[in-house]
């Protein structure tokens, strides 16, 4: 965690790496995973982030930041859950006049923020008034 604080993170990559093999217990796995994903997203490698954020999930599917985490990937860059394939932004697609797509990729985002905020009702407020605004998420 020293490495990754200071940005060396290859070094961090390194010992998070390490730490998986031995580690068996499921909720501290998913915070090595987690971690992993966080520095896989700081090196702009968003396909290999959301894939540790989700096996990170798969070991504790209460990690509100992992579901965070991919929907500002979802958001911003254009993943999608199913294929992990690279495309243009979002907001570039809405630009470019591709609505359709950029429609999924905010749908997808909707819904890792849902399960974020379901997780910690008082965090994500910026997630949540974009869910209100965008009509994705009414509020009770």
């Amino acid at each position: 965690m020293l490495a990754q604080s200071e940005g060396n993170y290859a070094e961090a990559l390194q010992n998070y790496y390490e730490a998986t093999r031995p580690e068996k217990d499921p909720y501290d796995r998913s915070f090595i995973l987690y971690n992993i994903g966080l520095i896989h997203t700081s090196n702009g490698e968003h396909t290999k982030a959301l894939e540790y954020y989700f096996r990170a999930l798969e070991r504790n599917p209460f990690l509100p930041q992992a579901f965070n985490n991919m929907a500002v990937i979802c958001h911003y860059y254009g993943f999608l859950r199913k294929e992990f394939c690279y495309s243009d932004r979002g907001e570039q697609a809405i630009l470019e006049g591709d609505s359709e797509i950029a429609e999924a990729w905010f749908n997808q985002a909707a819904e890792y923020w849902k399960q974020a905020i379901a997780l910690t009702p008082d965090n994500y407020i910026e997630a949540r008034n974009w869910l209100k605004i965008t009509k994705r998420f009414e509020l009770e």
